[in-house]
Parts: C-alpha cells; sequence; structure tokens
C-alpha cells in the first residue's frame, strides 16, 4: 500500500517536472537564435563600412632627369716612377756617407766616398806612361824625318825607310793606348765619389764608413742604398676585359680620360692625374689588363706601396634619370620600382642598376622619363592595388651616399656633371 502510494508521487513529480524543464529549454533557444541573428546581422553590417574605405596615399614624383659624368672603379697602389739601386762601380773602402736616411736628394747629389789613394796612384802611373809613348812618337818622327831627307840621294835603303815608319805607326798606338788607360783610371778616380743619378727620396744606407765594398758594371757591386723617383707618381691598377673594352671606345672619340684618387682614410678624391700606360696584352688568367696612371707628387706625400681606390672617368657627360635609393624595391633576384598608373593602380617595374649620386640611384633600364614613381609610402603600395598619388618631388641629398649595387661592366660610380 505504502509502496503504491510512494510510485505514485514520484510519477506525479516526474509529470510536473517535464513541462518545466521543456519551457527552459525553449527560452535556451530562443535566446541563442538572437545571438546568432545579431552577430550576422552585425557581419552584414560591417562589410560595406569596410569595402568603401579609401584606398591609402603614397607620394609619387617622375625620375630625375640630370647630366652625370660616369666614372670606373679600379683598385690599386703607388709606385715610384724611378727607381735605382746604388751600387760602387770600383771596390775599396768607404770613407764617407753623405745622406741622411729618408733624405730627398736632388740629382748629383754626393752619397758615398771611397777611398781615393789607390786610384789616385793608378792614374799617375798611367800619365807617366802616356808620356813615354809620347817621347818615343817624337823620336820616331825625327828618324823618319832624317831618313826621308837622305832617300833623294839613295843614301838610305826603301827598306830602312819602311822600317822607320812602322816604328812610328807602333809608338802613335802606343801613345794611344797609353792615352786610353789614362782615361780608364780617371774614371775610376772619379766612381770612389757615389752620386745621385736621379732626384728623390732615398733609403737608409745598407753601408757605414768603414766598410769594404765590391764594385762591378754587371749588378754584382755592394748595394748601398735605393732611390725612389717621386714626383711624378704612378699609380698601378688592374682592370677587367669589360671595363678596358668600355675605356678604349671611349678613347677611340678623343675625350681626355681623368683619373682621380681616393686614399684610405680619406671621403673625397682629391689626387687628380691621368692614364698613362695600359699594358700590350691582357693576363690569360685572370683575364685584366695592367695599366698605370701618372699624378703629380710636388710635396712627396704620396709614397710607394700605399693603396688607393682610383675612378676612371668617362668622356664627356650623360643623360640619366634618378630616383631615390630608399624607393628600390627588391623582388628575389630582381630590383623594382613601384609606379602608378593614370587611374591609380600600382605596377612593379623591373630595372636595371647603376651607381647611387648623393643618395639618389641612377636607373639605366626599365623605367620612362613620364612614369610617376612611388617615392613615398612603399609599404602600403601593392601592385595590384588602387592608391591616392600625391605629387612628390626629388631632390639630391647632401652627403654623397656609398655605392651598394652595380651592374657588370658598368660604371661603378658617378657625379653630376660640373
Amino acid at each position: 500500500m505504502n509502496m503504491e502510494t510512494r510510485i505514485a508521487t514520484v510519477e506525479a513529480d516526474a509529470s510536473d517536472r517535464r513541462p518545466r524543464n521543456w519551457r527552459r529549454n525553449g527560452a535556451l533557444g530562443v535566446a541563442a537564435a538572437a545571438v546568432a541573428f545579431g552577430g550576422y546581422s552585425l557581419l552584414h553590417r560591417g562589410a560595406p563600412a569596410e569595402a568603401t574605405a579609401p584606398p591609402p596615399t603614397v607620394s609619387v614624383a617622375a625620375p630625375l632627369v640630370r647630366d652625370v659624368s660616369q666614372w670606373d672603379d679600379y683598385v690599386g697602389r703607388f709606385a715610384p716612377s724611378r727607381t735605382v739601386e746604388i751600387r760602387p762601380r770600383v771596390s775599396g773602402a768607404v770613407t764617407g756617407v753623405h745622406f741622411k736616411d729618408g733624405d730627398i736628394v736632388r740629382a748629383g747629389q754626393l752619397l758615398f766616398t771611397i777611398d781615393q789613394r789607390p786610384f789616385a796612384a793608378a792614374l799617375a802611373e798611367a800619365r807617366a806612361n802616356a808620356a813615354s809613348a809620347a817621347s818615343t812618337v817624337a823620336l820616331a818622327r825625327a828618324d823618319l824625318g832624317r831618313v826621308n831627307r837622305l832617300a833623294g840621294d839613295e843614301a838610305v835603303s826603301a827598306g830602312e825607310i819602311d822600317a822607320i815608319k812602322a816604328r812610328l805607326q807602333a809608338a802613335e798606338a802606343g801613345l794611344a793606348a797609353a792615352t786610353a788607360r789614362v782615361r780608364s783610371r780617371a774614371l775610376d778616380l772619379e766612381f770612389t765619389t757615389v752620386r745621385a743619378p736621379i732626384a728623390g727620396r732615398i733609403s737608409d744606407r745598407r753601408i757605414d764608413a768603414g766598410n769594404l765594398v765590391a764594385g762591378g758594371d754587371n749588378g754584382a757591386g755592394t748595394l748601398l742604398t735605393t732611390i725612389n723617383a717621386l714626383d711624378p707618381i704612378y699609380f698601378s691598377f688592374d682592370g677587367s676585359e669589360a671595363l678596358y673594352l668600355k675605356a678604349q671606345r671611349d678613347r677611340q672619340t678623343g675625350g681626355a680620360q681623368p683619373v682621380e684618387i681616393q686614399l684610405q682614410d680619406e671621403s673625397g678624391y682629391r689626387w687628380k692625374g691621368r692614364l698613362d700606360f695600359t699594358d700590350n696584352r691582357l693576363d690569360t688568367r685572370s683575364g685584366t689588363i695592367r695599366g698605370r696612371a701618372v699624378l703629380a707628387n710636388p710635396d712627396y706625400f704620396l709614397t710607394p706601396g700605399m693603396f688607393g681606390n682610383m675612378r676612371l672617368g668617362h668622356s664627356g657627360t650623360v643623360k640619366a634619370m634618378l630616383v631615390p635609393d630608399a624607393a628600390i624595391q627588391t623582388d628575389q633576384a630582381r630590383k623594382t620600382l613601384l609606379v602608378v598608373d593614370a587611374g591609380g593602380t600600382v605596377a612593379a617595374k623591373p630595372v636595371t642598376l647603376g651607381p647611387v649620386i648623393e643618395g639618389l640611384r641612377i636607373i639605366r633600364t626599365g623605367l620612362a622619363a613620364g612614369d610617376r614613381v612611388v617615392i613615398a609610402g612603399t609599404q602600403v603600395a601593392v601592385p595590384g592595388a588602387k592608391v591616392t598619388a600625391s605629387p612628390g618631388r626629388i631632390v639630391p641629398e647632401q652627403a654623397t651616399a656609398t655605392t651598394t649595387e652595380a651592374a657588370p661592366a658598368a660604371a661603378a660610380e658617378a657625379t653630376f656633371a660640373r
């Protein structure tokens, strides 16, 4: 009895909870539908707003067209215009050194003195022998004169006359040999004073006074010192075959090819010169040719062995298109510029780069003078997208930028034409 009553009560409670659960689930479904509808409405209201946003604004300008002088860059070292090794012509003891190490010497200046006494004695002996030979010649001439006077009376035979003539000729030959020995001994005495054959900067002395030196005319003599001629001074460099061909074509036009050199600690090219020599063949192993420039060096500031950057100018000037170097874009292995057409659409143009002049990059190919180049706002300009073009202006910077890109066999540097 009690069990039936409990079961009936549980069923009644369950029947009372079913309507309540149904009502609660229905309310939750209505709320979810309302949220979904609201989200859908918000999404569809936001889409038209985003589509109508204005295009980004970029600054555009036509490339700057200027006359420029183009240069080819080379690397090399300075070399003396002449080098002389000072060696004695005669052997002996060094009795004097008449310069300071590193001095600037003039041609003909006394540098070393070698003991002159042996050579002075040899010269005196040669002069005595020459005097003896001269007396022999005089006696032979007197004898010939006497026999010639007796020949008319047939008092002297023809054989005796011929013998006296032969003795005279031998005496004259002996006199000539003695005179030559005098000159030779005089030269030896002169060679005891070693003088500078050229003007320039002298090296340090390799021999001090009191040492014996060996002479010789075949380069076997003792090395005393060296002299380098520094005014003018040479600048030696190697150039590629492509640059050599371009320089040759410029030379055929008859234009001058100026040379400017920058030292390692300098920011500008202050040393001026001219191309002096190119070799008669290319090195087949390296594909380069040896060249040389000559520069004035009156104060002897430039020294052989110094490193320098040289630029060789082209003849005349050329028209070039320039854009800011910051406007150049990199697309894998290509260099591109962003341009805007009349409809405001951005496009990327592949270009060939030249050197940088005062922050502006020379564009060799790929760009037209009338193109509108994006010079500011490149980060928001996407090829194929619309932009609002704002007029800008391209002006050179005051400081000269360093060249970072250059096409092969092209000028590695350029300057605005003066």
